[in-house]
């Protein structure tokens, strides 16, 4: 699976666009590990970088950046690679 094909990534709006909105910031787009916890929640996108900032829920819950190109190359338990989840609704981070 692509994880961020170009239509999917022209929905995410760019690095710095949704400052100050806090756990109002949308989620654009829901990455997650099919055999552990790990989720990522992506809000805003640098596609010269590929780059994402978002909420990263894992050992903690934290906003920060993180790599598509990491996101990529990451593999579970099981060897099993991250997925986007295809049937992700955009919501607020708060409701996430």
């Amino acid at each position: 699976m692509e994880l961020l094909p170009k239509d999917v990534q022209d929905t995410l709006p760019p690095i710095g666009s949704q400052e100050g909105k806090g756990w109002d910031a949308i989620a654009q787009v829901k990455f997650f590990t099919p055999t552990s916890d790990w989720t990522w929640w992506a809000t805003e996108y640098d596609p010269e970088q590929r780059l994402f900032f978002g909420l990263v829920e894992g050992f903690e819950r934290e906003l920060g950046y993180f790599s598509l190109d990491e996101l990529q190359e990451a593999k579970g338990p099981l060897g099993l690679g991250i997925e986007r989840d295809l049937y992700w609704t955009p919501k607020p981070l708060k409701e996430v």
